[in-house]
């Protein structure tokens, strides 16, 4: 089962993770503010924003960027797609790269995997992402959050797969 980072299941203390979901919060809000400026871009031309507690983000609908309907992008905790909804099917990375025949995974659950990465890596994020291949299927970034999505656990992006 699925369990979002702020839901342990009765791991840690209630009050000890909130406690660092939000200095992870604030540890990213650099990220954070460029995803919102964005958003905020993509609402004059028709985007919609709305804070979305499972995921820990603001998630921004409908925004209007050339990689077509169902594409996303995470930066922080602003997860910007194009589509209506961000709870839909998409393929993984290894999938669209031929690497093997993976059933799609759910949108929402792979970019809430990068929303973890970036409260735990902060401003590191973006530079670490770009050295390990940027947008491509041999990014650890981008194989851990496919991991995430098919079993909902792994989105440390060197991780062993399970």
């Amino acid at each position: 089962m699925k369990r979002p980072l702020h839901d342990a299941g009765g791991s840690m203390p209630r009050l000890l993770l909130r406690g660092l979901v939000a200095l992870g919060m604030c540890w990213t809000l650099p990220n954070s503010l460029l995803g919102l400026l964005a958003g905020i871009i993509g609402c004059a031309f028709g985007a919609r924003m709305h804070w979305q507690s499972g995921e820990l983000a603001v998630v921004v609908s409908c925004w209007p960027w050339p990689w077509g309907a169902g594409g996303a992008l995470t930066l922080g905790n602003v997860i910007l797609h194009t589509g209506e909804r961000l709870d839909m099917p998409c393929f993984t990375y290894a999938h669209r790269a031929g690497y093997g025949v993976e059933p799609p995974v759910s949108l929402a659950d792979h970019e809430r995997a990068h929303v973890h990465q970036y409260m735990l890596f902060g401003p590191l994020f973006l530079p670490l992402y770009m050295l390990c291949g940027g947008v491509s299927a041999r990014n650890p970034f981008e194989r851990a959050a496919d991991r995430y999505a098919q079993g909902g656990r792994g989105w440390w992006p060197w991780a062993s797969r399970d």
